[in-house]
């Protein structure tokens, strides 16, 4: 009889409203985290229910409403897998099963992960390479760049909200835009600075409006998406285009695995499925595989600015 009754409530919250998740419209959910937020987050139950909470989540800004859709995600998830069904999302992602303050575990780790292997190859590339190097404070701004991006990105995915979520996406954008500069200022720039210099505030231009339409007008994600995929394929493309005119170069390989693995690595965010043991989904293992991508990259830069010291050690001498 449970059974059944549960069953009858999860399709009438395949009905229900529009907006939402499959799992956060769910009426069974909302009537429990209406429970339990009267049962726990007013009057004099509220006091209880903060002394109870670690001191590590409410610094990281949980609040009882937080637990209370937390409890009742995995109570709905429950009656799903009772009733033979597929895992839904909650507020557009998947259950996770939250360790410590973190929302995203394995996301966040990874995150972090990636952003210390930023910063030990921003501090190698430091240095080995000369601050005389034509490309030294390109690269050394992409690094520090690329720094805030992986650590929004691990903010993000420790504790998800309208703020994090902008910081995370706009400074990933900022670095997809850093790295197509990087490129211009590597294939062009070093020639001709003025072109350099307006492609710049070109892209200065382009961030400011993308920021603004996001966050004035309208944030919408499909518009997000295409931008940076627009963005990233035509980077991708320059940047090939350049090591194949430039194939003679002994560190050109290393440019050319990162961009095709990075394209190969992205098609990971299309696999969509619930997380394996509620921790490791598609996104954490892309963000686990580009760990070593970055380390290449930046050993890349490495060789190729130590390369252009060289050539342009080499023209002062003969000049």
């Amino acid at each position: 009889m449970a059974g059944r009754t549960a069953r009858l409530v999860l399709l009438a919250g395949a009905a229900a409203l529009a907006s939402g998740s499959q799992g956060d419209r769910e009426p069974v959910y909302r009537d429990c985290v209406l429970r339990c937020e009267e049962r726990n987050c007013s009057g004099g139950a509220l006091k209880p229910s903060r002394s109870r909470q670690p001191i590590y989540m409410s610094l990281a800004g949980w609040t009882c409403r937080d637990d209370c859709k937390y409890e009742c995600m995995w109570v709905t998830v429950g009656l799903y897998l009772q009733e033979g069904q597929k895992v839904p999302q909650f507020h557009g992602k998947w259950p996770f099963s939250r360790f410590l303050c973190f929302q995203e575990p394995a996301s966040a780790v990874a995150s972090f992960l990636n952003g210390l292997a930023s910063l030990v190859m921003l501090c190698r590339y430091r240095t080995s390479v000369p601050a005389s190097s034509p490309m030294y404070p390109t690269c050394v701004a992409f690094a520090w760049v690329s720094l805030n991006a992986w650590f929004w990105s691990t903010v993000f995915h420790t504790r998800d909200t309208d703020l994090t979520e902008k910081m995370d996406y706009f400074c990933a954008s900022t670095v997809i835009l850093h790295s197509i500069y990087l490129c211009c200022v590597r294939t062009v720039g070093l020639q001709h600075p003025a072109m350099a210099s307006a492609f710049r505030a070109l892209l200065l231009l382009l961030l400011t409006a993308h920021v603004s339409y996001l966050s004035l007008i309208h944030f919408d994600y499909g518009y997000n998406m295409a931008a940076n995929v627009a963005i990233g394929l035509l980077n991708a493309a320059w940047w090939l285009a350049w090591c194949l005119w430039n194939q003679r170069l002994p560190h050109v390989h290393k440019c050319v695995a990162v961009v095709l693995l990075l394209q190969g690595l992205s098609l990971l965010e299309l696999l969509d499925f619930p997380p394996l043991f509620w921790v490791l989904d598609a996104h954490a293992i892309w963000h686990i595989s580009t760990i070593p991508v970055h380390v290449l990259f930046f050993s890349f830069l490495e060789d190729d600015s130590l390369y252009l010291l060289k050539e342009s050690e080499a023209k002062v001498k003969l000049d």
